[in-house]
């Protein structure tokens, strides 16, 4: 075909975009300015970085994470395609060699005979859209977007309402870990009758006393200031561990910190845990699941080496803050996300209000099929709100607040229980997974069937 797409950005949704469309004909000029600059929160010069966690979150299909990943692998995903070659144990999560994933992702993008790939800062996209030609322009710059495409946004777009704060959990050397202290199992462990399966976390805990000084020592530990005088917004599932510590003493133990399905070997329940997860594929390095931090890099080390197990551990990466570029989709974007100002200009990926890597990865999939569909002289389509994506780009073109947000059962429609359902109610939520799963799958089934096979 002769149209032209720009695509602004090589991360999660703009490598989904750039080869959604290649794979489908379309001429694509994929930018990227990672090679001449890297931004703070980034460490490879390759495409789709993931910079928080190593981890694309749950493979199982009664999860909300599971039920959108069913929908992109119908559209021919490259993130879970190469995730599935760069795959590292992670129980019932998706988690990967986060250097081959994106070495991987860089090498088919790069090969592709319809995608250009320039290394360039955009500054000005309609500048750049008119110097090669293109038609439409996705701008997929991501929550870490340069300071001048940023001001172009605000100055064009967006306003002043653009920003939200993440943190990044720190990494270690597995070679400096006391195992004599921790303990390899999953929270969730699924085993075949007659076989042993090998748990894939590792586990540190603690004893009450042990819980509450770390606690203790994270409320009171030296943190970094946001930039620019600005009030620190995180993400509520993303909270830094200090958050949750200056929240309330038990906070992280009903989350990251939880010890429920974590019995010690002997079968006693821990007070609280950390666990941590294989970065890579040799298991050489060992990222703290959920530690995400906001406290000043001498201070992760004196307060993380309290944890039983990390006493002489050595860091790899440790954790950072950073700021993170957020629309209010609602007030500027119309529902295939395109500008309301400019009827060719889209956005994708976590620009468009949502978090997480497969969420991000989903948007750019999205944007892409409502500019080939565009294309092809057909109309946008609205996906059921009853699916995974349909649920997410609701949820960012409906709330009245812009507060960036997962894939989660919340989003999709409620449910009705039978009244022997009622009766089970400690398996009330087992039961309502079951039923929203179901129904997202047969319902996304039937809508791509119908109008995009």
């Amino acid at each position: 075909m002769s149209k032209k797409v720009l695509v602004i950005g090589a991360g999660l949704a703009g490598s989904e975009a750039a080869w959604f469309l290649a794979e489908r004909g379309i001429n694509v000029i994929l930018a990227e300015g990672k090679s001449l600059h890297l931004n703070p929160a980034q460490k490879i010069k390759t495409c789709a970085e993931l910079v928080c966690t190593n981890s694309l979150k749950s493979n199982s299909p009664d999860s909300a994470h599971g039920m959108l990943k069913h929908e992109m692998r119908a559209f021919g995903s490259l993130v879970l395609e190469i995730a599935a070659l760069t795959a590292v144990p992670a129980g019932d999560a998706l988690a990967v060699d986060r250097d081959l994933f994106s070495a991987k992702i860089t090498e088919k993008l790069k090969s592709h005979p319809l995608i250009q790939f320039i290394d360039r800062e955009i500054s000005n996209p309609f500048d750049t859209k008119i110097e090669f030609n293109a038609d439409y322009v996705i701008c997929a710059s991501g929550p870490l977007t340069t300071s001048p495409l940023e001001k172009w946004i605000q100055e064009n777009i967006s306003g002043d309402d653009f920003y939200f704060y993440d943190a990044i959990a720190p990494v270690v050397d597995a070679d400096t870990l006391d195992y004599s202290k921790l303990y390899f199992k999953d929270r969730h462990k699924i085993t075949a009758e007659g076989e042993e399966v090998v748990a894939d976390y590792l586990n540190s805990h603690m004893n009450q006393d042990q819980y509450e000084k770390f606690i203790h020592e994270l409320v009171n530990a030296e943190k970094t200031p946001p930039q620019n005088f600005e009030d620190y917004k995180f993400f509520e599932s993303c909270l830094p561990i200090d958050t949750m510590a200056e929240r309330g003493v038990e906070t992280a133990r009903f989350s990251c910190m939880k010890p429920i399905g974590l019995e010690l070997p002997d079968g006693s329940m821990p007070y609280a845990c950390v666990q941590l997860r294989k970065e890579n594929l040799l298991g050489s390095a060992y990222n703290l699941v959920g530690f995400q931090t906001r406290l000043t890099y001498k201070e992760q080390i004196r307060v993380f080496q309290m944890i039983p197990g990390l006493e002489n551990a050595s860091f790899i990466h440790l954790g950072s803050v950073h700021r993170n570029s957020f629309l209010n989709a609602r007030t500027l974007l119309n529902p295939d996300l395109s500008t309301k100002k400019y009827n060719d200009f889209y956005f994708a990926g976590q620009l468009t209000g949502v978090e997480g890597y497969t969420e991000s990865a989903s948007m750019g999939i999205y944007t892409a099929l409502q500019i080939f569909r565009r294309i092809n002289n057909l109309d946008s389509v609205t996906f059921p709100i009853e699916t995974a994506m349909g649920s997410l780009v609701n949820y960012i073109m409906t709330a009245p607040k812009p507060v960036p947000s997962n894939i989660n059962l919340g989003l999709m429609p409620g449910v009705i229980f039978t009244k022997e359902q009622r009766k089970r109610r400690k398996e009330k939520k087992k039961i309502k997974k079951e039923i929203v799963s179901t129904r997202a799958r047969e319902v996304f089934d039937q809508f791509y069937k119908d109008n995009l096979c």
